[in-house]
């Protein structure tokens, strides 16, 4: 089968053969229909730092993707041939005293598809079966594929209740938006979004978000006259790992102001602890999903009706990565798909 794969250290990746997965007896084999591509991959292709510590080559690589069982392992019993199905891609230990306690996305041990073990961008995938997500009928495929970042928004929005609440959202990528639109969706009073691109900032207001802030032009107080703030903002999602993003977002909150952070930094935050402590603000960490509670919640959000298919802008054959990954790693599209269809 084509698969696209990290062959050797350094920049770049091939699309190249390699042998069709087997089954193990707990596992099922999906023909890939669509991937997503993840700033995770972007790193990966570009070989950056974290891609060099992290990523044995060769390796394939891709954690966002949907498609259809082909085959069943000899134990599986609850899944069947032609299910559309994504999956939750991260393998866990299942013996750390997180994974015994029923709390599988906090295992120390977790290994990741696409870096730490072989991913989904290839032509069929196989997993075990505990970690697939059987999809509603009638779901967008394109959507579908990109349910492992909209895990990501979906978990980081949904850390503290939003109804009634002024939501400050740093960082307009892909999952930026669609944390921001859960917000929205959750009833907040306002959800303000910023961003140093305009191109990610239109993007966004096309999406039904009101009230966006190139930062690099205007300060996040400029707008509380705007939506009628008077004191700070309820909480805040940090999606873009930018250390002036977090410290500006930590100057205005509210006191007793929530803080969920999933955008990761390159470097270290310098953080004013003195405000954090005195404003009693809560800073929250969060990484992947709620296994499987937040799949949950992102299966009832699109069902209740959350649109987040225009936050996909560019749609690519797989043949055509090279080109894909360009647009992807620019800064200013949003979700990359690649059809493997």
């Amino acid at each position: 089968m084509k698969a696209l794969v990290k062959t050797a250290p350094g920049v770049g990746l091939d699309l190249i053969e390699v042998p069709e997965p087997t089954v193990g007896p707990n596992e099922v084999l999906i023909k890939v229909r669509k991937t997503g591509i993840c700033g995770t991959d972007v790193h990966i292709e570009k070989w950056d730092g974290w891609a060099e510590k992290t990523v044995k080559t060769p390796r394939i690589i891709g954690h966002e993707f949907c498609g259809d069982i082909v085959e069943v392992g000899s134990l599986v019993t609850d899944l069947e041939v032609g299910q559309f199905v994504s999956g939750e891609g991260h393998y866990v230990c299942g013996r750390c005293r997180a994974c015994l306690a029923g709390k599988r996305h906090l295992c120390g041990n977790t290994q990741g598809i696409g870096y730490h073990v072989d991913g989904a961008f290839a032509e069929y995938f196989a997993m075990p079966a505990a970690n697939v997500w059987v999809h509603q009928p009638g779901i967008d495929p394109d959507v579908a594929a990109i349910f492992d970042p909209f895990g990501n928004a979906v978990h980081t929005a949904l850390q503290f209740p939003c109804l009634a609440e002024d939501v400050l959202v740093s960082g307009a990528g892909p999952i930026g938006i669609m944390a921001a639109l859960v917000a929205q969706f959750q009833g907040a009073r306002n959800v303000v979004l910023t961003d140093m691109f305009d191109e990610r900032l239109a993007l966004a207001e096309s999406l039904g978000l009101k009230h966006t802030l190139n930062v690099g032009r205007e300060d996040i107080g400029d707008i509380y006259q705007r939506i009628s703030m008077k004191e700070g903002f309820d909480i805040g999602l940090e999606m873009s790992g930018a250390p002036s993003a977090l410290t500006s977002m930590i100057d205005h909150m509210v006191h007793g102001g929530r803080i969920a952070l999933l955008g990761t930094p390159t470097r270290e935050v310098p953080i004013d602890l003195a405000k954090v402590i005195f404003s009693m603000l809560t800073l929250q960490g969060v990484t992947g999903r709620q296994i499987f509670e937040t799949w949950y919640a992102m299966s009832s959000l699109i069902g209740s009706g959350l649109d987040i298919s225009g936050v996909i802008t560019h749609r690519f054959n797989y043949t055509d990565h090279a080109e894909a990954f360009a647009v992807a790693s620019d800064g200013r599209s949003g979700k990359v798909i690649l059809n493997w269809e």
